[in-house]
């Protein structure tokens, strides 16, 4: 009732949902590490469990790269979830309805994260530093970097990899909106000065939609991306469209049944 609709928690369980931690995202933009065990991963049964897998040595859960003990630990998008006792590795991204998604991903692909460009300053002593959406800052970065642009970590050496620019043609993911999960080529930007810069993008269907730009997340220099994407691709469907395919998915399964 209380808890973000992106956690897709019960009525009353989200009353007495967990707080997040104060930590690199926004309070409404992050998933509690205890939701993901206990409610979508289904390691723990209760909030105690999750408790005590944190504190087990042995389970070795890290996030980008760091183990971490706070069953209150805020998950935002992008981030790394790595569990070493099962071997399971998840990127926590939106589906096309802004729920939070763990997406299970191989070992390689875990090895780095995509961070966008927030702020670029230059601080004490005139050094120049950049800001991350996860709150990292990175000192002494390479000159090309822009606000907005997106940068492939390395999560082990935590040294930047290569720039994402944003620019016409490029693969973004949109973040935030009445447009968040879908994925799309970046068609254009308006300016306007003094109010939102309105981003404009066109998916894999061919469906035109606009957003803010502080909604769009760079994934690609082209349509392929350079992170795996969920089984939607985010592509949305018209309710028409999703009404369909449940309807063939029953009837798929009822041949099945007959069958046997």
């Amino acid at each position: 009732m209380y808890a973000p609709s992106a956690w897709c928690l019960d009525k009353l369980r989200g009353v007495y949902a967990t707080r997040p931690s104060t930590g690199p995202h926004k309070l409404r933009e992050c998933l509690p590490l205890s939701i993901l065990l206990q409610n979508r991963l289904k390691y723990a049964l209760s909030g105690q469990e999750c408790i005590k897998i944190l504190k087990d040595k042995s389970a070795n859960i890290k996030i980008d790269n760091k183990k971490r003990r706070d069953h209150r630990y805020p998950l935002g998008f992008g981030d790394v979830v790595s569990i070493w006792k099962t071997g399971q590795n998840f990127r926590i991204l939106y589906d096309v309805k802004g729920r939070f998604q763990p997406h299970a991903i191989d070992a390689k692909e875990a090895s780095f994260k995509l961070c966008k460009v927030t702020q670029k300053r230059i601080g004490k002593n005139k050094i120049p530093y950049i800001v991350t959406h996860d709150g990292r800052t990175i000192r002494y970065p390479h000159p090309d970097i822009k606000i907005n642009d997106s940068i492939k970590l390395n999560l082990e050496s935590n040294e930047v990899e290569s720039i994402v620019k944003i620019e016409n043609g490029s693969g973004v993911f949109v973040t935030g909106g009445n447009n968040i999960g879908r994925v799309g080529v970046l068609q254009h930007i308006e300016h306007h000065p003094g109010s939102y810069e309105i981003a404009h993008v066109k998916d894999a269907r061919g469906n035109s939609f606009a957003t803010r730009l502080s909604n769009i997340f760079v994934i690609g220099a082209g349509k392929e991306p350079i992170i795996s994407l969920p089984k939607q691709k985010g592509i949305r469907l018209s309710l028409v469209e999703e009404a369909n395919n449940r309807l063939s998915r029953r009837v798929h399964d009822d041949v099945d049944e007959d069958d046997e």
